[in-house]
């Protein structure tokens, strides 16, 4: 009889790691639906390029917008993500919120302005001759550290894009306030500050940047 031939040893495979998930799974239009997930409108995708929108903003009807609220959400749903991150459509809105009421599908327009301004500035993204970026994350920075909104703080944020005149008519204002108490010399804080960083940092990411 033929011997067996010895069996070769089973070898143990070692486990596999599952792939990482990728840095950001969700689409650009995934990403603007779920920032708006607590507006009580319709979701963007519902929008029919009325363009009520755009024809009952002051704004944009003035010309100061590079692309209309209809064609921002157009841009949206396209997936065209850095042509909506560089427009100004957003920081010029007026928060007049005549696009909200007049949307004949009930889509909360202004509130989809408030969103990508928080997207612009989470990604640190935009152009770079806006005011509006420097203004919010500097008053979210001064509101954790104090709790507390300080117009001197905010000022610096524009008051030197302004002309020799007008900057002087602005210290004189300011200057004017301090006079009468309006305006305090030095930022006040609130109490239990802590616990109102805590809370912010929920809802801004920008918080960790103390």
């Amino acid at each position: 009889m033929n011997a067996t031939p010895p069996s070769a040893p089973a070898t143990t495979m070692a486990p596999t790691s599952p792939a990482p998930p990728p840095d950001n799974p969700l689409s650009f239009v995934e990403e603007i639906g779920h920032l708006l997930h607590a507006s009580k409108g319709n979701p963007i995708n519902t929008c029919i390029q009325c363009g009520t929108c755009s024809a009952t903003c002051p704004v944009a009807s003035g010309g100061f917008m590079d692309n209309s609220p209809r064609r921002i959400i157009a841009l949206i749903r396209a997936g065209l993500r850095e042509q909506v991150i560089k427009a100004n459509t957003y920081w010029y809105c007026a928060s007049c919120y005549q696009c909200t009421v007049r949307c004949p599908r009930n889509i909360d327009i202004a509130e989809l302005m408030y969103g990508l301004k928080r997207y612009s500035v989470w990604k640190a993204s935009g152009q770079a001759d806006l005011i509006g970026p420097t203004f919010t994350e500097t008053f979210v920075k001064m509101i954790l550290r104090s709790g507390r909104s300080y117009e001197p703080v905010l000022a610096t944020t524009y008051l030197f894009t302004y002309g020799i005149p007008e900057m002087l008519q602005e210290a004189q204002t300011a200057t004017a306030l301090m006079i009468k108490g309006r305006l305090p010399l030095l930022p006040a804080r609130i109490k239990r500050l802590d616990n109102f960083k805590r809370m912010i940092k929920h809802i801004i990411p920008l918080g960790a940047k103390e």
